[in-house]
C-alpha cells in the first residue's frame, strides 16, 4: 500500500500552500499591484494631457490657418483696391495731361491765327501805302504838279475804298 501514500492528499499541506498563496497575493497586491497601478494612472494622465495639448495645438493651428486665410483674402482685396485706385489715378492724370495739351494747342492755334491776321493786316497796310505812293507819283506826273498832302490822302482813301469794295464783293 505504499503506492497510495504518494498519491494521497495532505490537508495540512494544502492549507499551508493556500495560506502561502494568499500571503503572496496580498504582498504582491500591496507592494507591486498598487504602485504599478499608480504608475499606469500617472502615465495615462500624462498621455491624456499630451493628447489634450495636441488637440489644443491642432485647434490653434486650424484657427491660425483660418486667420491666415482671412488675412490673405483681405490682402488680395486690398491689393486689388490699390491697383484699381492706381489705375484710376493714372487715368485721371492722363486725362488732365491730355486736357492741358489740348488747351495749350488751342492757345497756340489762337495765337497763330491772331498773328496771321496781324500779318495779313500789316501786309494789306503795306500794300495800301505802296499803292498810295505809286498813285501819288503817278498822279503827280500826270498832273504835272505836286498835290497837297490832304488832297493826296483824300484821293488815296477814295481809291482804296473803291478797291476794298470790289475786293469784298469778289470774296
Amino acid at each position: 500500500m505504499q503506492t497510495l501514500d504518494v498519491i494521497s492528499v495532505n490537508v495540512w499541506l494544502m492549507l499551508i500552500s493556500l495560506l502561502n498563496l494568499l500571503i503572496l497575493f496580498l504582498l504582491l497586491k500591496k507592494f507591486l499591484y498598487k504602485p504599478v497601478q499608480n504608475m499606469l494612472a500617472k502615465r495615462q494622465e500624462a498621455v491624456d494631457k499630451e493628447y489634450a495639448e495636441a488637440a489644443e495645438a491642432n485647434e490653434k493651428a486650424q484657427q491660425d490657418q483660418a486667420d491666415w486665410q482671412e488675412r490673405m483674402e483681405h490682402a488680395q482685396e486690398q491689393a486689388d483696391r490699390i491697383l484699381h485706385d492706381a489705375a484710376a489715378t493714372a487715368q485721371e492724370h492722363s486725362d488732365r495731361m491730355i486736357a492741358a495739351a489740348k488747351e495749350k494747342a488751342a492757345g497756340v492755334m489762337r495765337q497763330a491765327e491772331a498773328e496771321a491776321v496781324l500779318e495779313r493786316q500789316k501786309a494789306e497796310d503795306d500794300m495800301k501805302r505802296e499803292i498810295v505812293d505809286v498813285s501819288a507819283k503817278l498822279a503827280e506826273k500826270m498832273l504835272g504838279r505836286e498835290l497837297r498832302h490832304e488832297d493826296h490822302q483824300a484821293i488815296i482813301d477814295t481809291f482804296l475804298d473803291e478797291i476794298g469794295e470790289s475786293y469784298d464783293t469778289t470774296k
